[in-house]
């Protein structure tokens, strides 16, 4: 099992730096490809796979999150973070040479299996080198990689796609992932206990099997027949009650269940499902109102998702100097507010607001994102045992991945119901109103009908991100009151040499 590693303070910057990169490498991933998918589909065909090629690498990333963070506690972050980014760039440069979808998706799945690895490993990294007064700090810029990556990404995508291939957008990354490696390899040195614990194998494929049926499950709700969802769920159910089971009696368990008894991690990982099911309110279905209802182009769909992203940024690193000025609760709690007040703003747009309302909407969920999401980060790594921080790291991360699936699933319900509800007889009402050309051949009447039902199903989408931000700003109350990093023991961090 590892020590932490220890670095001098001349290098703790460049350590802090490569998990950086690593980290942008990995969050930048979906949307730079997002950008790429009309060309991609344009040479590849099979149009009807499309979806799989985000979901496959949403699952196998979520499902190896856990795992990775444990084996980094058990034999040594650079290690496994080595193994992670060479997965991830192996499958980066493979997908580049895909000649058809289904090879594609099959290499976006490797691609995952790597990302799982990088992103929870380098904030473990940065927990390990920094105090808890400096984690505050630090892990603000890290989490504030997430909000970059989403403003870069698709302008870096549209300029690759343009003046290169699409296969560029995959192989951006080996630079990038080439350059983390070699710093970490060069100013990150770790200590080994001579015997390590050995690798928890059913946990692994337990794990694997129910998180990954039950995210499939989700992902894939309004596509697949209802007997396959129900048999998805079951197995996926069945399986995480025996991982329980098992975990209870494991000398070196993968999911440690007290982590589940710790309330700080509790409700950090509780709060990170929240916000990522809040989340994809915005980036899943605010460009479907203000195209579909509001009759709005690609610059007011930019301006809103940009708005989100900035936000993110700058508060993720604020959040870290008001905790350590204030409390967890106080920095959650700030978050939750924000995210129940922008959602409701979302709730009270209508086709004729402004795009203004819509921006200041997506910016304070924004700001909400960046607080909580430092914040739980910090405080998991704070409550965690020395030994466990990757473990609980991983958690957490892993929690935040699945309240996307969740809140993916459940909107997209919502949405379907709400239409079906509000337009009876009316078929295909996101196409037509989402196409241009469909769109213009609507009459007046059948406009205002179709873009008022289109409006109040997805006002149930932001009624519920309201209830998702009340819920964060109640797990934020319920964390100790005088809490912060500045009142955890500044146990000397482990450094680089």
């Amino acid at each position: 099992m590892s020590e932490t590693p220890a670095a001098v303070s001349g290098r703790r910057s460049l350590i802090l730096a490569a998990c950086m990169m690593a980290t942008f490498m990995a969050a930048v991933e979906n949307t730079i490809v997002g950008t790429a998918m009309p060309s991609i589909v344009g040479s590849l065909g099979d149009f009807h796979l499309f979806s799989w090629l985000f979901a496959t690498y949403l699952l196998f990333q979520a499902v190896s999150i856990p795992i990775y963070g444990r084996l980094s506690d058990l034999y040594g972050r650079k290690r496994v973070f080595f193994a992670g980014a060479g997965v991830f760039l192996l499958g980066s440069t493979l997908c580049g040479l895909a000649p058809d979808m289904y090879w594609l998706i099959a290499f976006r799945a490797l691609q995952g299996m790597g990302a799982g690895a990088v992103q929870p490993v380098a904030y473990a990294i940065v927990g390990d080198i920094y105090t808890p007064t400096e984690r505050a700090r630090v892990q603000g810029f890290l989490s504030s990689v997430f909000g970059i990556s989403a403003v870069i990404g698709p302008t870096l995508g549209a300029f690759l796609v343009e003046h290169a291939s699409w296969s560029a957008v995959f192989w951006v990354n080996l630079p990038i992932g080439a350059l983390a490696m070699a710093m970490l390899g060069a100013f990150l040195r770790e200590q080994r206990h001579q015997t390590p614990q050995p690798i928890d194998f059913l946990a692994s494929l337990l794990l694997t099997i129910g998180a990954g049926a039950l995210m499939l499950a989700m992902i894939q709700a309004a596509q697949l027949a209802l007997w396959l969802l129900l048999v998805l769920a079951a197995i996926g159910i069945a399986a995480l009650w025996a991982l329980v089971r098992h975990e209870r009696h494991a000398p070196a368990p993968m999911l440690p269940i007290r982590f589940w008894t710790n309330r700080v991690i509790a409700l950090g990982n509780f709060g990170s499902f929240a916000i990522g099911a809040v989340m994809m309110s915005v980036t899943g279905f605010l460009p479907t109102y203000l195209q579909g209802v509001m009759g709005r182009g690609t610059s007011a769909i930019g301006a809103a998702v940009a708005a989100m992203s900035i936000a993110w940024a700058v508060a993720s690193v604020l959040a870290g100097r008001l905790m350590l000025r204030t409390s967890y609760r106080a920095s959650a709690m700030l978050g939750g507010a924000m995210l129940a007040l922008g959602s409701a703003m979302l709730v009270l747009m209508t086709p004729h607001s402004s795009v203004a309302w819509a921006v200041l909407g997506a910016l304070l969920v924004g700001i909400g994102m960046g607080s909580c999401n430092t914040t739980y980060l910090v405080s998991v790594q704070g409550a965690a045992a020395l030994r466990e921080r990757g473990a609980a790291t991983a958690s957490n991360m892993f929690m935040r991945i699945v309240g996307q699936a969740t809140g993916a699933a459940l909107y997209g319900a919502l949405v379907n119901a709400g239409i079906a509800h509000y337009a009876p007889h009316a078929e295909r009402v996101a196409d037509r109103l989402m196409d241009p050309g469909l769109r213009q051949a609507l009459g007046p009447a059948e406009m205002a009908a179709l873009t008022e039902a289109m409006a109040a199903a997805l006002r149930n989408v932001y009624l519920a991100a309201t209830l998702g931000g009340l819920i964060v700003l109640f797990l934020g109350f319920r964390f100790p009151a005088a809490l912060s990093p500045a009142t955890l023991p500044d146990s000397p961090p482990r450094a680089a040499r």
